[in-house]
């Protein structure tokens, strides 16, 4: 399995506006979904996500609303914003780009250089 120090700077914020932008999640849920839309790949330690949330509702990316959870639980929602949607857009568009240009490199064969 992967962990936060394997993915690249940035990464983790965006995965986690994406998980965010499916349907509000409390901390754990983020968690879970990064987990199940990996295919159980990334397995983000609490100890990375709990700054990562708080940062990205600093900065205005995702909001938070405190609600009862599946287990009648007190817990934090976070909800994504416009400039968290704007924001997931131009990062998930970068690296679509980048990782095209990665993986061409990576597939070229010695008689096309």
């Amino acid at each position: 399995m992967r962990k936060t120090t394997d993915l690249l700077p940035g990464t983790l914020d965006m995965l986690i506006l994406k998980a965010v932008s499916l349907k509000p999640l409390h901390g754990y849920g983020v968690l879970l979904r990064l987990k199940q839309i990996s295919a159980e790949a990334l397995a983000i330690p609490q100890g990375s996500l709990y700054p990562a949330l708080y940062r990205l509702e600093h900065q205005k990316l995702i909001s938070a609303e405190w609600a009862s959870s599946e287990n009648n639980r007190r817990a934090k929602y976070y909800t994504l914003t416009a400039a968290g949607r704007k924001r997931l857009r131009e990062r998930t568009a970068g690296w679509n780009r980048m990782s095209a240009a990665i993986a061409a490199a990576l597939n070229t064969k010695p008689e096309e250089v």
